[in-house]
């Protein structure tokens, strides 16, 4: 039986006992390779399908869900969904989203075909670990690999709603661990595309080399407070870890820290953030949401100023709005809400100015999130990188603690750059912002 099928005759079963629903099917195949002393490591080949509904019967919300497809499992489904609703709490707030209309995506844009085979991969897998393993001073490399993957989901729902995603991303990283007498460090990063052959393993090695051997060398710095530069891979994660703070979810229970603070000015007004689901040269990219609803760029932070918060039809119910095109659900959980892709604009300042003088250019955090409790806003941070002068690297820096409080580094900017990164992921899309007089603890 076809899918649509399938999920005509589940969404009936729910239309027959006097309730509403939505379906997302979700299914994926990925091809997952590792490679170890000249030699493969790891070759997994994994496929999965899975089913999840979501009822609601007199204001009370149950979801189950089933990885077998066939009519027993399905019906089952239904059964389970609602007797899980039928012992909930009322939530007045979640309906199903009265969207009736088809969307789908591009697969020619996101899910081109790839002509390369299995055995091209493999050996790019060998390529990448046996050209970094031979590189002067690395003792091994011990995460690496390549990666091709396709996600492709569908949402249906009693309303008529027949929404369909589809997208492919292919993957390789490495890391190189260099000991060389009593020091050792271990660097890596990884790239992102549509297509294999877009993939630039020679610069993914060479570059994961570099930042490992001149890590070396690296010590902590006095303590004070220094301007700081967060590279495109650091910055997205800060933000990431206070997302909360854009959160119709986190407002309606209470707990998100600027409920209150929408159309005043929380951040110099050089800053203007938007969350920018309709670029699709990221994956981050999204047609719509896990409800149906179609998305859009939302402006988040427009020079300085809270603009919007992000919301699914719940909490936009609750707060007498509209869904932003925000809702996240998967075939098991609850409705959340969550962020695409997020976009800083770009600045005016040419970035031989942005980057004059000293500065502590940090290319990595740990603790992101138990150094963090993104209702105060006060962090504490481990962080290596390097001290720079006029763009230039200069001694390598580990062993320090950067402190602060996000609310109020968002006020301190100094000036942001004229030129915007991908992350190495392509899921965010940002320019170099130099934050000033930031704590810095060696």
């Amino acid at each position: 039986m076809a899918l649509e099928d399938q999920a005509s005759q589940i969404l009936e079963q729910v239309r027959a006992q006097g309730a509403q629903g939505d379906l997302i099917v979700d299914q994926g195949e990925a091809l997952s390779l590792k490679a170890k002393e000249g030699a493969l490591e790891e070759h997994k080949v994994t496929s999965s399908q899975v089913f999840g509904l979501r009822v609601i019967k007199d204001q009370r919300v149950g979801i189950a869900y089933s990885e077998a497809s066939d009519a027993a499992s399905l019906q089952a489904l239904v059964d389970q969904a609602l007797l899980n609703a039928s012992y909930a709490a009322a939530e007045p707030f979640e309906t199903i989203v009265p969207n009736g209309f088809s969307l789908e995506t591009d697969d020619r844009l996101l899910s081109p075909e790839d002509p390369a085979s299995v055995a091209d991969k493999i050996a790019l897998a060998l390529q990448i670990e046996a050209s970094l393993a031979s590189k002067p001073e690395v003792k091994n490399v011990p995460y690496n690999g390549v990666q091709d993957m396709c996600a492709e989901r569908r949402v249906f729902s009693t309303a008529g709603l027949m929404a369909r995603s589809k997208a492919r991303s292919m993957a390789c990283f490495a890391y190189a661990l260099i000991e060389a007498g009593d020091k050792n460090a271990m660097e890596g990063l990884g790239q992102t595309a549509r297509r294999f052959d877009q993939l630039d393993a020679q610069g993914l090695v060479d570059l994961a080399y570099q930042n490992t051997l001149d890590m070396l060398e690296g010590s902590a710095i006095a303590s004070g407070k220094y301007d700081v530069v967060f590279d495109e891979e650091v910055l997205p994660s800060l933000f990431s870890v206070f997302a909360m703070m854009f959160s119709g979810k986190s407002a309606k229970d209470g707990v998100n820290p600027l409920r209150d603070k929408l159309g005043t000015q929380i951040a110099d007004a050089k800053l203007t953030l938007t969350d920018r689901p309709d670029n699709a040269d990221g994956f981050g990219y999204a047609l719509f949401d896990d409800e149906g609803t179609p998305a859009q760029a939302t402006a988040l932070i427009s020079e300085g100023v809270f603009t919007s918060m992000i919301h699914n039809s719940m909490t936009a119910a609750f707060f007498g709005g509209v869904s932003t095109g925000h809702g996240t659900r998967g075939p098991k959980s609850t409705l959340g809400v969550g962020l695409h892709q997020l976009e800083i604009a770009l600045g005016d300042m040419a970035e031989d100015a942005l980057l004059a003088g000293t500065y502590f250019l940090i290319t990595d955090l740990t603790g992101l999130h138990s150094g963090a409790n993104p209702i105060s806003g006060e962090f504490s941070f481990g962080a290596s990188g390097y001290l720079c002068k006029d763009g230039i690297r200069g001694q390598a820096v580990r062993g320090v603690t950067v402190a602060g409080n996000f609310y109020e580094l968002i006020q301190r900017i100094g000036g942001i750059g004229n030129a915007q990164y991908w992350n190495w992921q392509k899921t965010a899309l940002m320019p170099k912002i130099r934050f000033l007089d930031m704590q810095v603890s060696g």
